[in-house]
This record gives C-alpha cells, structure tokens and sequence, in this order.
C-alpha cells in the first residue's frame, strides 16, 4: 500500500539529474514543482533557476510549472524562467498533470515530474503513470503543516530505502 508514495527515483536536488540522459532515453516533457524543489518557498527565480532552464530548452525539452500555489506566486517564479505553468493545480489531482502534459504535448510515456513531496508531487504522478523524481528539500523550514506531512514521508521512505537495497 505505501509502494504508491515511492518515487521512481529519489536524488539530492534537480539541479543534479542527469538532463542529457533523460532526453537520450526519449523523454521530452518535465513537470516541475517549484517551491523547495527549485527555489525556497516563496522565492523568485535564482540564477540557478533561470541557468537550468536556458539548459533544458537548450537540449529540447518542453517544461511546465506545475504548482498548487496561487497564480501570482508562480506568475513571479515564472518571469525569469518563460515556461508553460499551471497554478492551483490541485496535486495529487490528476488533472493538473494531465493538463500540464497536454500544454507541452508530451504523455505519461515520454513525461518525467521533479518534485519534493510525496504525498502530492510523487503521488500525483504515480497516479498518473509519470516517471516521478524526488528530490531533497531546498529549505529544512517549513510552515507546520507540511513538517507534519514530512513525518509521515521519513516512514515511507525509510522503507523505500530498504526495498531499493534489495
């Protein structure tokens, strides 16, 4: 039953994934959260930020935003970045990434989502069929509802951890 919250992948940050090889395999979309995925909560694009996405329009990748924040949060993330976005995106929802595939033409089979939770991002996915990466949170601070959610991810991938050393 936990198996659902188990990311495809589990890495340190999506500044770390290895782009090339993702295009190389033939994927063309990729869905991203943006806060404590790509940036602190609430921050703007970094230079970081704006430098990762020049690189993946560069291989040619098509990228949408996919946030369940309000439009001018990721409005103001997106200034800098110029991609397809979806705010209020109601994650673990399916729609919002089924929305998000169609936006820049790509589907579950060539589609990789990047984010840091995983009872929205990661689940979300899955339930979609998207390949899913979790990454790290940027910032350990967070607001207390989502520490508390993050209680319950430690248990989860806790276990994750044991089925992938096998």
């Amino acid at each position: 039953m936990i198996e659902q919250f188990y990311p495809d992948e589990w890495l340190d940050s999506a500044y770390v994934i290895d782009y090339e090889k993702l295009y190389k395999e033939g994927c063309r979309g990729l869905i991203f959260d943006i806060d404590n995925t790509l940036v602190p909560h609430g921050a703007p694009a970094d230079e970081r930020a704006i430098a990762l996405f020049r690189h993946l329009k560069e291989i040619g990748f098509s990228c949408c935003l996919l946030s369940n924040n309000k439009e001018p949060r990721v409005k103001m993330f997106n200034e800098k970045i110029g991609v397809s976005y979806i705010f209020k995106a109601g994650k673990p929802g399916k729609k919002g990434y089924e929305r998000a595939m169609q936006k820049i033409g790509t589907d579950k089979n060539n589609t990789v989502f990047i984010g840091d939770q995983l009872f929205t991002d990661v689940w979300g996915a899955r339930r979609v069929g998207i390949h899913s990466i979790l990454v790290k949170p940027i910032n350990p601070k967070e607001e207390i509802q989502i520490v508390l959610k993050r209680r319950l991810e430690w248990v989860i991938l806790y276990f994750y951890k044991k089925t992938m050393k096998k």
